[in-house]
């Protein structure tokens, strides 16, 4: 079987902005489903994984595009294995026009858990090491990897909202793609006019469920560029835990 992995998405109406371009989440959606059918089909996806009590996790995006797909355009996207470790492993991507057209890239980790003890889990035991076999070398990403997203104590709380139902995904806790829309939603429509959305960077740390409260702490870091801090309070507890952090660059 081919080591990369190719898959056809249209920017549906609905999943449009008001500019009728495709909106970040819903490619990062299409994203995490290529990832999905690429590992499924390779024999190390989600459905084999949690019948043996594995799971994988995101735990790093990186998203740099040159311009997103307009509404009703037909796009690929394109992924890879990068590189595995013992508990974590690199994937990357590549979103390309019926016409070759490159939109952008994305790379990503993954972390391998052991759903019942929430522990990290060996990815190498999951078939004597399948997942090497798909490991590509030859193939460029040409974006920068993510990096730790650094900030100092000058971060201004500007919102706070809680956790319902519909941020919640199969795994019981806040979907990955959920905190990439709430903090996209910090900027109104009057600046997405003249701006747009050039590079995102997010590292999860730590679980949001629902009861929660979030909280949003921003920076700007540079002329166009922001860091955001989420931290969680528990309902119970009322003890505060920061659950990821994310850069955003605009243009």
């Amino acid at each position: 079987m081919n080591k990369i992995g190719k898959y056809e998405f249209i920017a549906e109406p609905f999943h449009c902005d008001f500019s009728g371009h495709l909106c970040l989440g819903h490619l990062g959606n299409h994203l995490l489903n290529a990832a999905d059918f690429h590992a499924t089909g390779r024999g190390f996806g989600m459905k084999h994984l949690l019948g043996i009590h594995r799971a994988w996790v995101l735990s790093r995006l990186a998203i740099e595009m040159n311009e997103m797909p307009q509404q009703l355009e037909h796009f690929n996207v394109e992924t890879w294995i990068e590189g595995a470790m013992r508990y974590f492993t690199q994937r990357n991507f590549e979103i390309i026009g019926d016409n070759g057209k490159v939109y952008g890239y994305g790379r990503s980790v993954w972390a391998m858990i052991d759903t019942e003890t929430r522990q990290p889990a060996d990815i190498f035991a999951i078939d004597d090491g399948a997942i090497n076999h798909f490991i590509v070398t030859e193939k460029p990403c040409p974006i920068e990897k993510g990096d730790r997203v650094k900030m100092g104590n000058q971060a201004e709380l500007v919102r706070t909202i809680d956790v319902y139902y519909h941020d919640i995904d199969i795994n019981g806790h806040v979907n990955s793609i959920k905190y990439i829309e709430h903090v996209i939603d910090l900027w109104v429509i009057p600046w997405y006019r003249v701006h747009q959305i050039k590079r995102f960077d997010i590292a999860y740390v730590a679980e949001t469920h629902q009861g929660d409260q979030l909280h949003f702490y921003r920076e700007q870091t540079g002329d166009l560029t922001y860091c955001i801090r989420l931290v969680k309070t528990d309902q119970n507890t009322l003890q505060d835990t920061e659950v990821c952090r994310c850069k955003i660059q605009f243009t």
